[in-house]
């Protein structure tokens, strides 16, 4: 049959075109084979010259067979019938329109046009799918290959870039598809296999993952428009619809793309239903089917998202359909419904003009959003949160929701997420910039002109009400104004059918004429006409002979009658009633209502005018009262932020800096507070942290405002300078290291230091305090450019050292401070060849140091201490023989002291009276004794060692230059010693030994200077009756401290008395200081402190706060430098995790922090705390130990140490002594993250805790963690879960015995278990017996004293103890006295690192 004559069906697969099908119906003749596909697709092409696009009807097999064999054939071929195609369907579309204008057209020439179309399309749409499959694989095998020579490949793999070709061919087909073709088929009815062939093709192309790329633009573009068209012609909507929702279920990359291509059918195609519709699709979708299809959920959200950013208007009137999906289980629905809703605020709903329906609807998606503020899910919660910023941001936030929406950003600020915390922050930045307010939010200063603004509304009240109370109401125009509807009624009332009625108001018969006539009152007045008519008839007939209801006219009418005396009534009473109390009016007013009506003296421009400032003064102290609230949440988020300086998380930090950051720039005045305690994490190893502090300070100060540099160098200085009130020694030293960063990176103008300059010279007018503060600024700069003092010390000494009355001394410390500053402190490198930097004896800043240090002395001044401290450091740091100086020094300040105690000895008094000494002298004399002996120790391990190795380097350099080269070479053993190292290393060892016999020989010894101070001091400390002075005490014992640190031996003579003056002294601030100087004792003499180690651990326990908080600093750097044994009296750190003190809490969180990222250290230590907590002689209390162990076990994080610490703890049940101690062990094993391991060590060890089942506490904790395990297990563990809760359920109920009973009860099923607990309680028997976990042996019984403060003191039965394996010494026990018997004794040496182990 002739191919014109059939009739061609879009087939559904390529193979039914082969197969023979209905009548007429096409089908392919021939596939026709490779070789012979070249010349028919000649043959095809000759053939459209000659007919046009009707010539597909006779060579369609040709198009046919190049699709079967596309994989094979050569891509020229390809190229070239792809090409071809388009010409025929160019041809065709061009051709179209003149045959369906063509009224005469016949049926036969329609269906062979229409037959070529389904042809040229099919051929062109499966061509088209070919190419794009094929583009799809080979960007597979790129992937796989790597990205370089990508385009290459492509093009070498058919010749031409496919993504180039793709657009040409969909604008063909939308072309096509713009034509009125529909008049080609019967009854002008699209089939709809037509249209599905065409959309097929865009669809497939949208699968393609690159797609959504930027270069793939214009193929979207031409893809949405091909699909449009067939939205508004061909009826396509809901097929798309179908396939819009399948695609977003499969395809992650599509929403973006799909979102592009919906929003422009619905605003330039006008197909604004096609979005109801898929979001109809959207909605109906199950929740439970969404929460296990992540990836469809995924899509969805993206895409409702996406569009509600696009086209809100049009999505919100279907956002009710959505509403389910808050309900849902997936978190990424919610968010996308939540998200939409805040599109839908800014973009919709936005504006003061909303109508009341448009105003609902916006409260009711803020009011969702702040429900799911409170979100299950911490994502959901981040998200509400940073929408809520959007909105803020954009000034769409009602200032009605301000309050609240504040408010739950401060809550959120105690979320457990990280992320939600950061939001928090995030939204309440924006709420300070975005506030409609003020610029400058201190509470303080807003709550003065909200009293006095409010104490003015009330008084404009109180003015109001006693104008309406003075303005008089006329009963005329109110009688007037209610009589035309009383006539209304009273006509009612008087037709016969009226009559009838039952009558409601009766009168008493006690009542009186008056007390009717008010009842009458009342009722008009309240428009109760009709009671009031009845009851007035009622008093006629009742009161005949009294007025006023005696006179009633007969000649008028019943009407008249009753209107008159109703009036007489009503008229005479108010005026009575107005005049015998004006007030009552004035109460019933509202707020804000103002009645001038009928006040002949209140004009109405002043009525109005009254009124709207009323209006004005309310709606001003509404604004302040809102600000001053605000300014209080703001300040309640401040302090929380605050403690979240020091998280863990980089990003929290960051956000929480750039918050103070903006608080102080707004005035807040507890930002100051922020801003100054961000100061330390200038020396956090995190680089985005140092930098974003270093931003926050270059923010708030490097750019002040001014107009001109002076005068923002003023600004600048005046703003460091208030960081500097009060600060302490650790912020100094923050701020010092900030400003040395700016210094070295140019950051400060010269301008800056120019001012500061002429402030300290007192060029420019300033206070003392100025001048102190510019000197310690330059001094702060001077770090990063030395040359900053140095050029101008000449200026400085001037400055601070000149000799003047009275001498400023902190003024001289600070200038002795900025000097120091230009010496190297740290000990020469061995790589410095040039002698370091000094100055001569006779320099003049010496001179005046001296000159001022011992002129100072002889005055009782407090600031020379601190100064004369400075001052010796100085002279050590920077003079050539400053041991020479400070002699001199010395011995002046000696010589003054005896002088003074000659003049203070009477020649004339009894001899036998012993001459008293100033105890300011004597402090002042024994504090620089000290500062000196210190400082001549580091002079020598320091400068002096320093100097030896330097001039030793040099020398061994000048004699390798002189050496004869075969010299070198003579001895091998000498060669191979320099080749080791060995020769630098003993030469080291050599200057090392020197100093040290100094020390130990010279400095305190013979005829020393320093030695001739050690007898007084020791009789200073012995005697603290006699010198009971607590300034000279503190002295004293610092410079013993000093003293022990210069000697090993005389350390080791005084360390007993220096320990009972930590033990007995009543002065807090001593025993601070002694704890800070053994503290560097054990550094420095490790192996002597030794021994008295639990004396510095009872310090932790100390009454006094400053005690505690000084023994916890102490401790913390002797431990994790290793310079102390960390023994089981570290529970005693663990106990200031409680501490009444925040800052000490703290610092023992900060230390066990820092100890859990040392090896194991916190899991070997926790047997020992666990023990000495519980222990109900010397333990804590229950709370608190619960607290305790909470945060020591949240270290726990190895599975490992978790199993083994489940293994002893339950093995710990056997020795425990009481029901507490069941308890605590129980609540121990709560804490832990148990796992399935951890599952079965309890399972093994159930007979150690089976019987403490019984106690409530015990089994709770034990259900707890059955709880912990249920959530996390998975399907093969729950067996497992189940056993222990029903071992444990039956213990708790009937005792160890039931156990048996249950394992009968099981059968077989159970035999494996019952005989892998029989084997390992045999195992735990045997353990206990060979003693082998030396952690929770119970010894024999022991006698110990216990350290209670209201220990009584009696006779005790022996008990059994609980023996600490890590303890080496039962020393800790504090006694009244310290005898020789009592000094502890030297225990194995702690080894310290040798220097020659860092020598490279």
């Amino acid at each position: 049959m002739s191919p014109q004559l059939c009739e061609f069906h879009l087939p559904l697969t390529p193979e039914e075109l082969l197969k023979s099908g209905g009548v007429n119906q096409y089908v392919v003749q021939e596939v026709l084979s490779v070789r012979n596909l070249p010349s028919q697709l000649k043959a095809f092409q000759a053939a459209f010259r000659a007919q046009g696009p009707l010539a597909m009807l006779e060579h369609f097999d040709t198009v046919y067979s190049i699709l079967h064999h596309f994989r094979s054939i050569d891509p020229g071929l390809k190229e070239d019938a792809l090409e071809f195609l388009i010409k025929v369907v160019s041809r065709h579309a061009q051709e179209l329109p003149a045959v369906l204008d063509d009224a005469t057209l016949s049926v036969s020439d329609r269906s062979a046009h229409l037959n070529a179309l389904k042809m040229n399309c099919y051929a062109l749409v499966r061509l088209l799918e070919s190419f794009e499959t094929m583009t799809t694989q080979t960007n597979l095998v790129d992937l796989d290959l790597g990205g370089k020579g990508k385009k290459a490949r492509a093009k070498s793999a058919h010749g031409f870039d496919w993504e180039e070709e793709r657009q040409p061919i969909l604008q063909l087909l939308t072309q096509l598809l713009q034509l009125d073709i529909r008049h080609l088929w019967n009854h002008s009815i699209i089939e709809e296999e037509f249209v599905s062939l065409v959309t097929g093709c865009c669809y497939r192309l949208l699968e393609n993952p690159t797609i959504s790329h930027q270069k793939n633009r214009s193929t979207r573009e031409a893809i949405t428009r091909l699909l449009g068209v067939a939205l508004t012609h061909y009826n396509h909507m809901l097929s798309a619809t179908v396939k819009i929702i399948q695609m977003l279920q499969h395809f992650e990359h599509l929403a973006p793309v799909l979102v592009a291509a919906v929003s422009l059918w619905a605003t330039d195609y006008g197909m604004k239903s096609i979005v109801g519709e898929i979001v109809r699709e959207i909605g109906q979708k199950c929740p439970q089917e969404l929460s296990r299809d992540p990836t469809g959920a995924k899509g969805f959200a993206a895409f409702l998202t996406e569009l509600a950013e696009r086209i809100p208007a049009i999505l919100m009137s279907s956002m009710c359909i959505l509403l389910d999906h808050l309900d849902g289980e997936n978190y990424m629905m919610r968010n996308a419904v939540l998200a939409a809703m805040a599109e839908m605020i800014l973009q919709v709903l936005n504006g003061d003009q909303l109508e009341e329906a448009a105003r609902d609807t916006r409260d009711q998606f803020l009011d969702t959003l702040q429900a799911h503020g409170h979100d299950v899910n911490s994502f959901v919660r981040s998200r509400v949160l940073q929408l809520f910023t959007r909105i803020v941001q954009q000034k769409a936030l009602p200032l009605t929701r301000f309050q609240a929406v504040v408010a739950l950003a401060v809550g959120r600020l105690a979320d457990k997420s990280v992320l939600v915390c950061k939001n928090a922050i995030q939204l309440l930045a924006s709420f300070l910039t975005n506030n409609p307010f003020s610029c400058k939010l201190s509470d303080t200063d807003l709550a003065g002109p909200l009293q006095k603004e409010t104490q003015k509304l009330q008084e404009m009240r109180a003015q109001r009400q006693t104008a309406v109370a003075s303005a008089v109401l006329d009963p005329e125009e109110e009688w007037e104004a209610m009589l035309p509807e009383l006539k209304s009624t009273l006509r009612q009332l008087l037709t016969p059918p009226q009559e009838e009625e039952e009558i409601p108001e009766k009168i008493a018969t006690t009542e009186t004429t008056e007390e009717v006539k008010g009842r009458i009152r009342q009722l008009l007045a309240k428009a109760s006409y009709k009671q009031a008519i009845i009851l007035t008839r009622e008093a006629l007939s009742h009161f005949q002979e009294s007025e006023p209801f005696n006179h009633m006219d007969p000649e008028e009418s019943e009407e008249t009658r009753f209107l008159n005396l109703l009036g007489t009534i009503f008229k005479g009473a108010s005026a009575s009633t107005q005049e015998k109390s004006p007030p009552a009016s004035a109460e019933n007013m509202g707020p804000g209502q103002t009645d001038y009506k009928d006040n002949p003296s209140v004009s109405e421009p002043e009525k109005s005018k009254g009124k709207d400032e009323l209006v004005k003064q309310e709606m001003l102290v509404q604004y302040l009262q809102d600000a001053y609230n605000f300014s209080l949440k703001i300040t309640e988020a401040i302090g929380i932020i605050s403690k979240m300086m020091y998280e863990n998380t980089t990003t929290v930090v960051q956000e929480v800096i750039e918050f103070f950051v903006m608080a102080f720039q707004f005035g807040v005045p507890q930002a100051l507070f922020g801003v100054r305690r961000m100061l330390p994490l200038i020396w956090s190893k995190e680089p985005g942290i140092r930098e974003a502090v270093l931003n926050a300070y270059r923010q708030l100060y490097l750019n002040p405002k001014g107009d001109s540099a002076r005068a923002k160098a003023q600004v600048l200085i005046q703003n460091l300078s208030l960081l500097l009130v009060d600060a302490s020694v650790g912020t100094i030293q923050c701020l010092e290291e900030i400003l040395c960063e700016f210094v070295q990176k140019d950051e400060l103008k010269p301008a800056v230091t120019q001012l500061l300059w002429e402030r300290a010279t007192e060029k420019v007018p300033c206070s003392p305090l100025e001048r102190c503060s510019s000197v310690m600024l330059l001094g702060m700069m001077s770090r990063g450019k030395p040359e900053i003092v140095g050029s101008n010390l000449d200026t400085l000494v001037s400055i601070g050292l000149e000799e003047k009355f009275p001498q400023d001394y902190r003024l001289a410390q600070q200038v002795c401070l900025a000097i120091a500053n230009i010496s190297d402190r740290r000990k020469p490198s061995l790589g410095k060849r040039n002698p370091p930097f000094r100055l001569p004896q006779e320099h003049r800043l010496f001179e005046r140091l001296q000159e001022m240090v011992t002129k100072g002395f002889v005055h009782p001044d407090p600031l020379w201490i601190p100064f004369k401290e400075v001052a010796v450091t100085l002279i050590y740091q920077l003079a050539e023989g400053p041991e020479v100086i400070c002699a001199q020094i010395l011995q002046r300040c000696a010589k003054q002291a005896l002088e003074k105690l000659v003049e203070k000895s009477n020649p004339q008094g009894d001899p036998k009276e012993t001459p008293m000494l100033p105890t300011f002298l004597l402090m002042n004399l024994l504090s620089l004794a000290g500062d000196v002996a210190l400082q001549q120790l580091v002079h020598l391990e320091q400068a002096v060692s320093g100097e030896l190795c330097r001039r030793r380097v040099l020398r061994e350099e000048r004699e390798n230059k002189t050496k004869e080269p075969k010299e070198k070479n003579t001895s091998t053993e000498t060669t191979m010693e320099e080749e080791m190292g060995l020769v630098g290393a003993t030469a080291d060892d050599t200057e090392a030994e020197l100093i040290r016999n100094i020390c130990e020989m010279e400095l305190l010894g013979g005829e020393q200077m320093l030695a001739a101070f050690v007898p007084l001091l020791l009789k200073v400390c012995n005697n603290p009756g006699l010198y009971s002075n607590p300034e000279l005490c503190a002295a004293a014992s610092l410079t013993l401290g000093k003293f022990c640190m210069i000697s090993a031996t005389f350390c080791d003579s005084q360390l007993r008395l220096l320990f009972t003056m930590l033990e007995k002294s009543s002065l807090p601030i001593l025993r601070s200081n002694i704890m800070i100087a053994t503290g560097d004792l054990a550094i420095r003499f490790p192996n002597l402190v030794d021994p008295w180690t639990p004396h510095l651990y009872a310090r932790l326990r100390d009454p006094a706060q400053q005690v505690r908080k000084t023994a916890g600093l102490v401790m913390t750097h002797l431990i994790l430098k290793d310079m102390v044994k960390v023994k089981g009296q570290v529970s005693e750190m663990a106990v200031l995790l409680i501490d009444p003190v925040p800052q000490i809490a703290a610092l023992a969180k900060n230390f066990f922090n820092e100890l859990s990222h040392k090896g194991n250290a916190i899991y070997n230590l926790l047997p020992d705390i666990i023990s000495r907590l519980s222990d109900p002689e010397g333990g804590v209390k229950e709370e608190p130990f619960h607290t305790i162990m909470k945060q020591l076990l949240s270290y726990i994080t190895k599975d490992k140490q978790t199993e083994s610490l489940v293994e002893k703890l339950c093995q710990r049940f056997r020795t425990a002594r009481t029901e507490r101690q069941y308890r605590d062990l129980a609540y121990c094993v709560s804490q832990l993250p148990l796992t399935e391991r951890g599952l079965r060590k309890m399972l093994d060890n159930f007979e150690c805790f089976g019987d403490k089942l019984s106690d409530e506490s015990v089994f709770s904790a034990f259900l707890s963690v059955v709880g912990k395990l249920r959530r996390g297990a998975k399907p093969e563990s729950k067996a497992v879960v189940d056993e222990f809760e029903q071992k444990l359920r039956a213990c708790h109920t009937r005792g160890l015995d039931a156990i048996e009973e249950l394992e009968i009860g099981q059968g077989d099923s159970q035999k494996t278990p019952a005989a892998k607990k029989q084997s390992s309680v045999s195992r735990h028997q045997h353990l206990a017996s060979a003693a082998s976990d030396n952690d929770f042996v119970t010894p024999e019984p022991r006698r110990t004293a216990r350290r209670q403060p209201n220990t009584q003191q009696q006779v005790r039965k022996k008990k059994p103890k609980i023996v600490f394996s890590s303890d080496e010494s039962s020393e800790e026990e504090l006694s009244a006295e310290m005898t020789e018997d009592e000094t502890p004794k030297k225990t194995t040496p702690i080894r310290r690192a040798s220097s020659r182990k860092h020598r490279s």
